[in-house]
């Protein structure tokens, strides 16, 4: 089967979209359980989104039941032009941005280049496997956010600058100092 962009996609992909959009406008109308099961089907994501930006997961998990409360809020502002997914995606992203700001400390956080204890926590992996997660958790705040936003969850420098209310070129320093960290940390060369 064809979507509207002429793109071949899966009937089991096509019945879940269906699926989820039928437990949307259940959702809106008012009912619990609808919303319910979307929090289920999509908590997850939601919170390793969420983990990612914020590094701590305590804050993760504010981050996430912020995202839910205003997700249940904010519903009605969904029309389906795009998958569910794809909507609650950008929601996250812009709520957990938001909830950070309210933060005590946001200022500092996000403006002081001062190590923090993450820099210092070792990233553990094994032999065969790295957890660049772990790695990304122990960037600084402002390099980690624009680095998940851009290199993890495609969002472009005009973007996130929008987002967190940075220059563009701020964006993309903040990006490259996150990539040469990470290159430095997982032992990469930079060439």
């Amino acid at each position: 089967m064809l979507n509207s962009q002429g793109e071949l996609i899966e009937a089991s992909d096509q019945f879940a979209q269906r699926a989820t959009l039928t437990l949307v406008e259940s959702a809106k109308r008012g009912d619990r359980q609808a919303y319910q099961q979307l929090y289920q089907q999509h908590v997850g994501k939601v919170y390793s989104l969420c983990l990612r930006l914020t590094g701590d997961r305590a804050l993760a998990e504010d981050a996430t039941q912020e995202v839910f409360l205003q997700l249940w809020r904010k519903l009605d502002n969904y029309r389906g032009d795009s998958k569910f997914s794809t909507w609650l995606h950008s929601v996250t992203s812009h709520v957990c941005i938001s909830y950070l700001r309210k933060q005590k400390g946001w200022i500092k956080r996000m403006f002081n280049i001062e190590d923090t204890e993450a820099m210092y926590e070792v990233a553990e992996a094994s032999t065969s496997e790295v957890d660049l997660d772990a790695y990304i958790r122990r960037l600084p705040e402002r390099a980690r956010v624009v680095f998940v936003l851009h290199a993890v969850e495609g969002y472009r420098h005009e973007d996130i600058a929008d987002m967190t209310g940075m220059a563009v070129g701020s964006s993309k320093a903040q990006f490259h100092r996150a990539k040469h960290l990470l290159q430095e940390w997982m032992g990469y060369e930079e060439h």
